[in-house]
């Protein structure tokens, strides 16, 4: 391999490249005053002059401060334009031919299409194999992992760390089983326009049915004019609620504004509402809200705070391109209104809706558990900060998710339809939310619906794993939910209520499952496409804790032996086993090797049951 050590980039290049440095102070633009979407701290530039040679490679050790997802890139002076390159970092390795993905004064970057995600930090090593005159490589956030810059992290920490947060989160923690909600106009499409089902749309974007608007370019003006013909059966809150208790679930939250603008409660700051928008007479978040707290489930409300296809203007992305392109960095535009964009500026959209909106929420609902965040795409730090201490501000006992921006979130989600391996080591409690077919809102030809027991598997694994489950729902115009949804819910509402002993309250044990291969999911699209083939045996168990107890779930009907493994007498002493909603006196022996379990008079669920152990 040759490299061609190439002239030093001027400081001045440099930290342009950056972000920060010498031209653009503490992530914002000399010139301008404009606050950058990163902090220079978070990007890595890595010199060839100071690379160490090994085995034909270039090799740099460097310090990462935050985890997540970067991407990589390689500065050259273009000659060796279309040669391949190959760099391992964190354990993975990408290969890529040098491409002009960005032309700048200083030289040619190249992109590689992987991106690297980060699990762990502190010190990493990086090699790289190319036959090109490179200078320098860079390691850049990726568009989903916007990182902060420490300024907002003293005050963040004191409200997040306040008595009242942290009731809230202790709540939370053990509440486990929540219901999500996509309802809104694009609900009485179900998924079609004008005939023409969303996987045809001629445009790219999201084939799921909330995404209607976007995905087929609608017009502001021809949306608009969709509301007038929602008009839901006013019966939709009172059996949301039951079907939430039959479930058993703890906590609903639905969509109070999806990205499309419209917002389902009586608002002050739009009229693209339910009440002024629709022949609908009432306030549905509202109503929504009387039905679960007088079914003792505690609400919460989605709110797309960065995407408002309606009233957000270009989503900010124009400003966020034209700086990311003097930077090298990608622009991504989805979920951003560039077909028909309001003409005021995305910041003005946050003065007199957003933030507004939130107020009225907060106000309309006082006993609200949590704000589901959205679409924070490219609001700035400051304006993520904003939306935090404006709910802590009204009601500290509100939660909101990392979807509010900039690691200012109480807890994590795991991301749509994704469940996190056993081995990762998150930073906050978290939480998977996840679809009963495949598509969020209502969709009326999918009918690629999860059984109970595959629901229950996603369930149990992420609750063994110490997780949270928001499973959504997908009620159709008139705000019905599909038979085979609430169905399969039902169903699985039946586990649950004999088995919540093992469910709620619980954390996680000393370790989350034994028995067969963890079936992850790594997406809305996965599921879809691969199905789920996932077989269970009598020796998958998965377990979770709470104080001297612990339990194990098993997902097949009790043969006339249970063995588990992880109870031998390695364990401890154990005092006593109960299989839950049975008064049965259990015998058992704990070997050592497992505690086995004579359960040939037990007449269990075919979809399984839960036994405690006393230690």
């Amino acid at each position: 391999m040759k490299y061609f050590l190439k002239p030093r980039i001027p400081s001045a290049i440099i930290a342009l490249l950056l972000g920060g440095c010498a031209v653009l102070l503490g992530g914002c633009d000399e010139k301008t005053g404009a606050e950058l979407p990163f902090p220079a701290s978070h990007w890595i530039l890595l010199d060839v002059e100071d690379a160490q040679q090994n085995s034909g490679s270039l090799e740099w050790s460097f310090e990462l401060e935050k985890g997540g997802r970067y991407v990589l890139q390689v500065l050259s002076d273009g000659s060796s334009e279309g040669s391949v390159a190959t760099i391992e970092v964190g354990g993975q390795e990408l290969n890529g031919k040098l491409e002009r993905d960005y032309v700048l004064e200083s030289g040619i970057v190249s992109e590689f299409p992987k991106w690297v995600t980060f699990k762990e930090v502190g010190q990493q090593t990086l090699s790289l194999k190319a036959e090109a005159s490179i200078s320098h490589v860079r390691i850049v956030p990726h568009h989903s992992n916007p990182l902060n810059s420490g300024h907002f992290d003293e005050e963040w920490q004191m409200m997040h760390e306040s008595p009242e947060k942290q009731a809230a989160l202790k709540w939370f923690k053990e509440a486990r089983f929540g219901m999500f909600i996509h309802w809104g106009l694009y609900s009485q499409a179900g998924g079609s326009w004008e005939g023409t089902r969303i996987e045809e749309s001629p445009h790219a974007g999201p084939r799921v049915a909330e995404w209607l608007m976007s995905t087929f370019r609608i017009p502001r003006e021809e949306y608009a004019e969709f509301a007038k013909t929602f008009n839901p059966d006013k019966s939709f809150a009172q059996n949301i609620a039951r079907l939430a208790k039959d479930v058993g679930m703890k906590y609903v939250v639905i969509t109070s504004k999806h990205h499309d603008g419209f917002a389902l409660f009586d608002s002050a700051s739009s009229e693209f509402d339910i009440v002024d928008a629709t022949p609908y007479e009432g306030d549905a978040i509202k109503e929504l809200y009387d039905a679960c707290r007088a079914e003792g489930i505690e609400f919460g409300v989605y709110y797309s705070h960065g995407n408002d296809w309606m009233d957000g203007a270009d989503g900010n992305y124009w400003t966020m391109k034209e700086r990311h392109d003097l930077l090298g960095i990608h622009t991504h535009m989805q979920g951003k209104n560039h077909w028909d964009p309001r003409d005021n500026t995305h910041a003005e959209y946050l003065e007199s809706k957003a933030y507004p909106q939130i107020k009225e929420l907060l106000e309309l609902m006082p006993d609200l558990r949590l704000i589901w965040f959205d679409g924070d795409g490219y609001i700035t730090e400051e304006q993520a900060f904003r939306f935090y201490k404006l709910v802590y501000d009204i009601n500290p006992n509100v939660i909101l998710n990392r979807r509010v921006g900039f690691e200012f979130g109480d807890y994590l989600d795991a991301g749509d339809n994704v469940i996190p391996a056993a081995s990762d080591n998150l930073s906050k409690h978290w939480e998977t939310c996840g679809t009963t077919n495949n598509s969020w809102g209502f969709k009326s030809y999918d009918n690629d619906w999860k059984s109970p027991r595959e629901l229950l598997y996603y369930f149990v694994d992420i609750t063994s794993k110490g997780g949270n489950y928001l499973l959504n729902i997908g009620p159709d115009g008139a705000g019905n939910v599909p038979k085979q949804s609430s169905s399969n819910l039902r169903v699985m509402g039946e586990w649950v209520h004999t088995n919540a002993d093992a469910i709620f309250g619980t954390t996680r044990w000393t370790i989350p499952h034994e028995g067969g291969r963890e079936a992850l999911l790594s997406g809305t699209g996965h599921r879809a496409a691969h199905g789920f083939s996932r077989e269970f045996s009598n020796e998958d168990f998965w377990f979770t804790a709470k104080e001297n107890k612990v339990y194990a779930m098993s997902l097949v009907a009790a043969e006339s032996t249970v063995r588990i493994r992880a109870l031998n007498k390695e364990a401890g002493i154990i005092k006593s086993v109960r299989l839950l909603g049975s008064e049965l006196d259990v015998k058992w022996n704990q070997a050592e090797d497992a505690l086995v379990i004579d359960s040939s008079d037990w007449n269990t669920s075919e979809n399984g049951f839960a036994i405690e152990v006393v230690f």
